[in-house]
């Protein structure tokens, strides 16, 4: 629906690039602008009954569809290769419009453990007083995804590569035990943005987003995206988006349209830099282990590299000496800067288990692998020497 044809069967960089484009200018211009404005005016009170009644298309409230939100829609549907788009005002209420949209009394979801801590604890504290139920388990692992399922299993929701651990999840696989079992797949692709990975070509049903991360990609916007395959599940979750009001402003979409712009160029230059750090990491003497998509030794290497393409620029890494060591050396940086968030073109530092995901209990914490001496970093667009420099420096006040 939301697709551009006139960029559908081109590269993905051109995609980025003029997907969602007005197709007809009000005054030639390049730049789709913000159409700032609560309402619009109707020509007649005829137009305005078939607008409201769906028999026309048009505009008619910023809440159910603005042109600038829905150029934005356009463009990441087109990135995606998705039916249709709907922005919202954060990730987090792309994710709970999904939950709200096809969850009721008594269904149960089948989640990745070391998802996003909100979205876990989202269904954990909130959905569960509704009688929602959900089971989080490694989804790396096929045989644990099958053992999970229970009769009344309505969602399969995946992050892929996972935060923070980067577990990868066969999308394909996944996708075949969803539906065999009349389940959907939601799948987060924050992490590795549509330029590197596109679950609909894996069997994906939903994909989710963060805009606020890569597609955004200057750490001024919060905003998310819901994306669907087809038209009946788009229809659905639209309506409660819009009776909820999670929908997205016209000046974020327009903040994120530019973002997205350069997106291929961001996730290039970032992912050349993580690729590096990991080698550089792997080999120093202070750091116990590294997990990035792009090494060999990771543990789902293989299927990363087949369903991705790209590694990505999110590494995650223990240092020895735990916590306190850990601590040390977020506190010890001067490039990278101690903040959560991932995406942006200045490279972030930060500490789960105290952070992002402190929220998430210590034994369900430790059982998803999200130790207390792993440290995240997101690897933005700078030099790489002096990001590698920076860590050098930050390491050696370690105590290890």
């Amino acid at each position: 629906m939301s697709s551009d044809t006139r960029t559908g069967t081109m590269g993905k960089s051109t995609r980025a690039i003029h997907a969602g484009n007005l197709k007809h200018p009000v005054y030639g211009e390049v730049s789709v602008p913000i159409f700032q404005t609560s309402t619009f005016a109707f020509p007649s009170a005829d137009e305005g009954a078939a607008r409201f009644s769906g028999e026309k298309p048009g505009f008619i409230y910023t809440r159910m569809g603005n042109p600038t939100i829905a150029a934005l829609e356009e463009n990441v549907t087109a990135l995606e290769g998705g039916y249709a788009g709907m922005a919202t005002s954060s990730g987090m209420a792309a994710i709970t419009t999904v939950f709200l949209a096809l969850l009721e009394k008594g269904a149960h979801v089948v989640g990745t453990n070391s998802v996003y801590g909100p979205t876990r604890v989202v269904l954990e504290k909130d959905f569960s007083r509704f009688g929602v139920k959900a089971t989080f388990i490694d989804t790396s692992m096929p045989d644990n995804i099958e053992r999970a399922f229970q009769p009344d299993t309505r969602l399969l929701f995946v992050e892929t590569p996972a935060n923070p651990t980067m577990a990868i999840t066969d999308l394909r696989g996944a996708a075949d035990i969803a539906h065999r079992h009349g389940a959907l797949l939601v799948v987060d692709n924050t992490f590795a943005s549509p330029y590197l990975q596109r679950p609909f070509e894996h069997g994906a049903d939903i994909v989710v987003h963060s805009l606020t991360k890569f597609i955004n990609g200057h750490s001024d916007v919060v905003g998310g995206m819901i994306v669907t395959r087809e038209e009946t599940q788009f229809k659905n979750i639209r309506r409660v988006l819009n009776a909820f009001g999670g929908t997205m402003d016209p000046h974020q979409a327009w903040l994120v349209l530019r973002g997205v712009r350069t997106l291929p160029l961001r996730v290039a230059k970032g992912e050349e830099n993580a690729h590096k750090l990991a080698r550089f990491l792997e080999s120093h003497p202070k750091v116990a282990w590294v997990r990035y998509p792009g090494l060999e030794e990771h543990p789902q290497h293989a299927i990363a590299k087949k369903q991705m393409d790209g590694f990505g620029a999110m590494i995650c890494f223990g240092v020895k000496g735990g916590y306190e060591a850990g601590k040390r050396l977020m506190d010890s940086v001067r490039l990278f800067t101690l903040a959560v968030s991932l995406g942006g073109v200045e490279s972030l530092i930060e500490h789960p288990a105290s952070m992002t995901h402190a929220s998430v209990r210590r034994s369900e914490r430790e059982a998803a692998g999200i130790l207390d001496e792993l440290v995240r970093i997101a690897v933005g667009c700078e030099d790489y020497e002096d990001l590698r420099d920076d860590l050098e420096q930050a390491l050696a006040k370690t105590s290890a």
